[in-house]
């Protein structure tokens, strides 16, 4: 396991020497978090290079590991930016790997005595342990795209010199350099360059030094934790949230969806971040900013190169930001005692090869036909007449695959067309055939689709301007969702969560929630090493 670089930290905010985790104990645990600096934190980093100028732009002054030239050599040694004069460029395509670690004072043998003082299990500021968060950020000036792959820290991989376990073990036997190489082989050999690993207690200051977030709060959320002093308490609807309370948000999991509704949330504050924070008006906040990325930050990027993936970030487009996530489903509860994400590595080697410039064995997306694209809708808009009605365009189109989902929780002005696995050619299909809506690539669709409609007031807009075209349905081509969609298509599944679409005359797998979800999800510990919730 990596250790601390002491010369490196002198010239840091003073912190404890990290203790040497121990086994994870039973009980819920919590969080992750990192996903602010999954984007807008490496935005972050860009701002505080102006502060840091004073040392050398090829220095990594935020290097707390100390890796060995074997460990080192994992990550790309060619050039990443060269400054020109004004501001350091990315020269290529960057893939940086984000690790999000939440420590507990009973996760480590030298915090055991602070645990029994203080009668609950406290926060620590380490970089240590189990990775809780794992994210892919690729920055790509070719093409001016930014993809960030969240991948679920139960997913079943390998972990060399241990075995087949859980990929976010590899923090905890081998820092960021195992972890580097698990993703790696995980995604078929995807080169990872730099890393990023921070403490989730960074981000509730993170969040409070860029004057705090706006994010839609999908439902009441409430939980208690006294064995952590863990409380969460918000409201549904439109908030505007400062540190504590974006903590809150991104901890709950109460949801039934486990680690996958967390990525989801996830990835809803990333983008409320990019809108929000990556402007000039950070640069007011750079005192606070500067001072929490010292003290709970660990990267091996030099300033020169967080100058420029910031820059970039900056730069990007919100269109041209694309959230995957790793593709899959979950382990068979008769099949492993604990729980997993099981990838499904036809699909990851697509994304992998559409995304990430990748493409081990050729493959990539291919060409669909709409019969067998499976298309979700949420209703965002309280009208089920109008869903019926959108399964009927569809219908007509030959998208036969279309089911109704949970309603989205946000009521929109603009309907979402989203590409769940990164799918963006068949997105932009149904957009072309809808005549409305705006695309995004990213997994906070129904998990089961390959493409999710969240139906939004443009819908309204839409029909309107039909009908004042005399467009409106003719008999030759009548939209009725009763002709266009057969029988037993037509009924909503009564599923805890979203519903599924009847493909096929062989019966349908459970799908309710409850029975996905044993009470083991989201173990941390291996296969036979026990069976608790982490929270």
């Amino acid at each position: 396991m990596p250790t601390q670089n002491l010369s490196n930290q002198k010239s840091l905010t003073s912190k404890k020497t990290p203790s040497v985790p121990k086994e994870p104990p039973k009980g819920n645990r919590g969080g992750w978090l990192w996903l602010c600096f999954g984007l807008s934190g490496v935005a972050m980093l860009s701002a505080t290079a102006g502060a840091l100028l004073a040392v050398s732009l090829s220095s990594t002054p935020l290097m707390q590991s100390q890796l060995s030239a074997e460990d080192a050599a994992i990550f790309s040694q060619s050039e990443l930016a060269k400054t020109n004069l004004r501001l350091p460029e990315l020269t290529r395509p960057v893939n940086i790997l984000v690790l999000g670690t939440s420590v507990l004072s009973s996760d480590l043998e030298q915090e055991a005595e602070t645990d029994r003082q203080l009668g609950y299990h406290a926060q620590v500021n380490s970089l240590e342990g189990l990775s809780d968060v794992m994210l892919l950020v690729r920055f790509n000036p070719e093409t001016n795209k930014l993809a960030i792959l969240s991948i679920p820290r139960d997913t079943r991989t390998t972990i060399e010199g241990y075995g087949v376990r859980k990929i976010n073990d590899a923090n905890r036997y081998g820092g960021p350099a195992l972890s580097a190489k698990a993703v790696s082989e995980l995604l078929g050999g995807v080169r990872i360059d730099r890393y990023i690993r921070v403490n989730v207690q960074g981000v509730e200051k993170l969040v409070d030094a860029l004057g705090g977030v706006n994010v839609y709060v999908p439902i009441d959320m409430k939980y208690r934790d006294d064995s952590q002093h863990l409380y969460i308490d918000l409201k549904q609807g439109e908030q505007y949230l400062n540190g504590a309370q974006a903590l809150q948000f991104l901890r709950f999991r109460y949801d039934n969806l486990g680690d996958i509704g967390r990525i989801q949330r996830q990835q809803i504050m990333m983008r409320a971040l990019m809108d929000q924070t990556l402007n000039l008006n950070t640069i007011g906040r750079l005192p606070k900013i500067l001072s929490v990325i010292q003290d709970h930050i660990d990267t091996n990027l030099t300033l020169e190169e967080i100058a420029a993936l910031g820059g970039f970030a900056a730069k990007v487009d919100r269109s041209a930001v694309q959230m995957l996530m790793v593709p899959g489903d979950f382990s068979d509860p008769e099949e492993y005692k604990a729980s997993y994400w099981m990838p499904n590595y036809e699909r990851l080697d697509a994304m992998v090869a559409d995304h990430f410039d990748f493409d081990l064995h050729a493959r990539g997306y291919r060409s669909v036909d709409p019969a067998y694209v499976k298309v979700a809708i949420q209703d965002s808009i309280e009208d089920w007449e109008a869903v019926e009605r959108l399964r009927g365009i569809l219908g007509d189109r030959g998208y036969w695959n279309v089911y109704a989902s949970n309603p989205w929780h946000e009521p929109l002005a603009t309907t979402r067309i989203v590409a769940q696995n990164g799918d963006l050619d068949s997105a932009r299909s149904i957009q072309e055939v809808l005549g409305f809506g705006e695309v995004f690539v990213e997994s906070t669709g129904s998990l089961r689709s390959d493409i999710t409609i969240q139906l939004g007031r443009d819908w309204y807009t839409r029909r309107q301007h039909t009908a004042a075209t005399n467009e409106e349905t003719t008999p030759e081509e009548d939209l009725s969702f009763d002709r266009t969609l057969p029988s037993e298509s037509s009924q909503v599944e009564d599923f805890r969560l979203e519903e599924i679409p009847a493909e096929s005359s062989a019966p349908l797998p459970d799908y309710s929630w409850d029975n996905a979800y044993p009470s083991s999800y989201g173990s941390d510990y291996g296969e036979n090493e026990g069976a608790q919730s982490r929270y």
